[in-house]
């Protein structure tokens, strides 16, 4: 079986980490640059750098904090944040990162998934959805969660992967930030919709939290932030329990 990867998340806000709770409220978490090289030395698996205000201003993810961060670390790192066109990539691939993930553009233009996937390479596109619980549905949501689409979690989410993404990244609006545990139904059913892999985002609270996304939520890896960021969990001591509960991880 595959180690399950640990991911923190960076949410880049005028140069800094930030956090929020249900995508509003948002505070200060520190420089990227020193956490980035933090959580690479405690083990995380792989890291994902998100320009929360990219969209919303209509501007590009910054190249320079990208190459400064990946000079930091030796893991993996996602980038995501403005990217409209391929041209937008190239610059983020070249300053280090190792994959890129879209998510608005890609809600209002999708055929941007296969311009990408063929461009780059499925591994290094990863499809951000995020979705709140509506209506008995799972409403998809745009720029930073601000604007609601007519779009559902999981025809969305199927038409990623084939349009040729590598990999979805389901962060739940509904639990963002309130520390109560990850949306584990919702992504058992990705799980079993999908065959490319699925990243749990939004809930992460306390070490069991994770444990359930791998058991109940059949989640191939799990994204945190603020219980990161702030110290409430540590990644050593996450893996070490995890792997007590004989979930394999990466140590």
């Amino acid at each position: 079986m595959l180690s399950k990867r640990i991911i923190p998340c960076l949410d880049i806000k005028d140069g800094r980490t930030v956090k929020g709770i249900n995508f509003v409220n948002i505070r200060d978490a520190g420089d990227p640059v020193e956490l980035a090289s933090t959580y690479a030395q405690q083990g995380a698996d792989e890291l994902v750098f998100l320009d929360i205000s990219a969209t919303n201003e209509k501007r590009k993810t910054f190249a320079s904090l990208v190459k400064e961060i990946a000079r930091n670390i030796n893991i993996p790192f996602t980038v995501g944040g403005g990217i409209n066109s391929p041209a937008d990539v190239a610059p983020l691939l070249e300053a280090g990162a190792d994959k890129v993930s879209v998510n608005s553009a890609a809600v209002r233009n999708p055929a941007l998934i296969d311009e990408l996937a063929k461009a780059f390479g499925s591994q290094c596109i990863v499809a951000a959805i995020d979705a709140r619980y509506v209506n008995n549905q799972w409403i998809v949501h745009t720029h930073g969660g601000k604007q609601p689409t007519e779009k559902e979690l999981f025809s969305w989410a199927g038409e990623c992967e084939h349009r040729g993404a590598g990999e979805v990244l389901f962060t739940s609006m509904d639990h963002d930030g309130t520390k109560n545990g990850f949306a584990v139904n919702a992504l058992a059913a990705l799980h079993g919709q999908l065959t490319i892999p699925v990243i749990a985002s939004g809930g992460a609270g306390e070490n069991k939290h994770f444990l359930d996304v791998f058991t109940v939520g059949k989640a191939d890896a799990a994204l945190a932030a603020s219980i990161f960021h702030f110290g409430e969990v540590k990644i050593p001591e996450l893996k070490k329990y995890l792997s007590q509960h004989h979930i394999p991880v990466r140590i």
